[in-house]
């Protein structure tokens, strides 16, 4: 009995192996199932086919990375998944995603079959120099991958790359189509205009004009009165606790208030703590993205709610934007 208990407790090592190791398009891949167990075989070559077999052999027709994965079990949890480059005799590049959407990470790889090992030169460019649509987080462009996120919804995004392999060049082309997507936004009122500016995380895209002034949000946004938990906060009413409150935001029974700077505390009035020592023009909460938004002499700021009891932080403030006249600040959720 526990022979058999071992037995039953040994777990399943899944793996497998493909050849030729550099294949290309149109050539037959054999798959080798190195698994030292299994119910039953369930292969996925990442460009729509699928086989039952134990063993398959798989013919890719269009060059690029494929992601392969392996179940061995019938309740899907035994699987083992790796990648795969197709290559062509002529240069090409990919990217694992098939559809884009604006200021969302993605990567693109050069696909060059080169079983000589010749000196290969990259050269990634965007087309479309005059209207960028496209933002590069690192400052290299002649490596064989390409890392950017789109900036703009295009129908034409258009992305070359120039290879140079054993002295001989290949221009490659191809253009994308990159969605907009929902996403919160700051609206933001000076003296002169009102703006708004979209918020991806940890990405931002330019502050844009609106055409017109006195939107919804802004116009009701103020920050000198606000109900909590069915009860009423007022300037006068938090003074007490808050000597020389201007204007203040509750969430999650903190408020975040601007005096001679911007402080959070707890709402009893314990552990205050400042954020910014700068004189505060406006602020606001984002409960969506549970984030402060606030402006002061030198441009806009925010950072993460502040989660501790104590209410000390430990993400430092990062800078939103140098528009520096903001009279107020509001949190929305839009498309465009």
């Amino acid at each position: 009995m526990l022979c058999c208990a071992m037995m039953a407790c040994k777990k399943t090592n899944v793996d497998f192996t493909y050849s030729p190791a550099a294949p290309r398009a149109g050539q037959s891949v054999s798959f080798s199932n190195q698994s030292s167990s299994g119910e039953d075989w369930n292969w996925m070559f990442g460009d729509g086919a699928t086989s039952t077999l134990k063993s398959p052999s798989h013919v890719y027709r269009q060059p690029g990375t494929y992601r392969i994965t392996l179940q061995v079990d019938k309740k899907k949890k035994q699987t083992a998944t790796r990648q795969i480059t197709i290559y062509d005799t002529v240069p090409t590049f990919a990217c694992e995603d098939t559809s884009f959407v604006v200021y969302k990470d993605y990567t693109f790889k050069a696909v060059v079959y080169n079983p000589y090992s010749y000196d290969v030169k990259y050269e990634w460019y965007l087309p479309e120099s005059n209207t960028p649509f496209a933002q590069v987080p690192d400052t290299t462009m002649t490596n064989s991958t390409l890392h950017l996120y789109f900036t703009h919804a295009l129908s034409n995004a258009c992305i070359g790359l120039r290879v140079t392999l054993n002295g001989v060049t290949t221009v490659i082309e191809k253009t994308y189509a990159v969605s907009d997507r929902k996403t919160n936004s700051v609206l933001i009122r000076t003296g002169e205009a009102d703006y708004r500016q979209r918020i991806y995380g940890s990405k931002v895209e330019t502050p844009r004009a609106l055409i017109e002034r006195d939107t919804t949000v802004l116009k009701h946004e103020q920050d000198t009165m606000q109900i909590y938990n069915q009860q009423t906060f007022t300037l006068g009413t938090l003074a007490g606790k808050f000597p020389g409150i201007k204007g203040f935001h509750i969430a999650s029974r903190k408020i975040y208030y601007r005096t001679d700077g911007l402080w959070v505390a707890n709402l009893d009035g314990s552990y205050k703590v400042q954020i910014d020592a700068t004189d505060c023009a406006a602020m606001t909460l984002d409960t969506k993205d549970n984030r402060i938004y606030w402006s002061n002499k030198n441009g806009m700021w925010y950072m993460p709610f502040v989660g501790s009891d104590n209410n000390k932080f430990v993400t430092e403030p990062t800078m939103l934007n140098d528009i520096k006249t903001a009279t107020k600040i509001a949190a929305d959720y839009e498309l465009k």
